[in-house]
């Protein structure tokens, strides 16, 4: 286990980095036996600093790298997982700022999940994950590393609290017990055009499957998810680049859909 003190460094380094939207070499470039237990603990030492020095709440939690087109863009083989807080939502149809909020942006398309009730890992299955679930709706996670570009390692995206950006959610919320979540098919549009198609099924093979991993991955941190959490389960389609000007939307069979644009 990392020496707590540099933990702390760490953490504290990424929360600059974030805070002064600059990046970072990858941890993995220098702690050359940094471990996913290590950088577990370097994320909460930097969410704690958004936490205590910002005044933002944890409202939920994400995780990503689910997919196999996201994980061949990154080189990435294994999910991470990360804390939602507060200030990281956007509502359908927002403007999203770049300058001074993100430093590399991009897109992805996901279903994300509001609790009913609280789920703590381990044994939590994807039945469980169903009977825990108010509704679902569709959202888009715009993705953000302080790394320097993009060149990361599990470690380092796990360290940085699974390169959370911000999370924009759909307006409708549908009963998830009224579809086959793998078969649900989503459709995204970059500045009105057909960017990149995927379906629930890419994400583990099921969004269930993906959200009960997270539960039982995080309640060997004593972490649990807690009634009222939006939980984003990892993306459809592989991730898009976006820069100001441009205007995002999606849309999920029977589910609705999202959009925003960056200025």
């Amino acid at each position: 286990m990392m020496h707590k003190d540099r933990i702390n460094q760490l953490g504290d380094e990424l929360y600059q980095a974030l805070r002064t939207q600059s990046t970072t070499e990858p941890l993995t470039a220098r702690e050359g036996d940094i471990t996913i237990d290590d950088a577990y603990h370097i994320s909460l030492r930097m969410v704690q600093q958004r936490l205590n020095l910002d005044g933002e709440r944890i409202v939920g939690k994400k995780i990503g790298v689910t997919s196999k087109p996201v994980q061949d863009m990154l080189a990435v083989f294994q999910p991470d997982f990360g804390f939602l807080t507060d200030k990281m939502e956007y509502a359908d149809g927002s403007s999203i700022p770049i300058a001074g909020n993100m430093i590399q942006p991009r897109a992805e398309g996901e279903i994300a999940f509001r609790l009913k009730q609280d789920l703590v890992g381990p044994g939590v299955t994807e039945r469980d994950v169903l009977d825990a679930t108010e509704s679902i709706m569709a959202c888009f996670e715009i993705v953000d590393s302080r790394i320097h570009d993009w060149n990361i390692k599990i470690q380092d995206t796990v360290a940085d609290n699974a390169s959370c950006g911000v999370y924009v959610l759909g307006k409708d919320e549908v009963d998830p017990r009224d579809f086959d979540l793998p078969k649900l098919k989503m459709t995204v549009l970059k500045n009105g055009e057909v960017i990149a198609q995927g379906q629930g099924s890419a994400v583990q093979g099921n969004p269930l499957t993906a959200v009960a991993w997270l539960a039982n991955t995080l309640g060997q941190f004593g972490i649990p998810f807690k009634a009222g959490e939006i939980i984003l389960s990892g993306s459809l389609v592989p991730l898009i680049p976006v820069v100001a000007g441009d205007e995002m939307s999606l849309s999920i069979d029977g589910l609705g859909g999202c959009s925003c644009k960056f200025v």
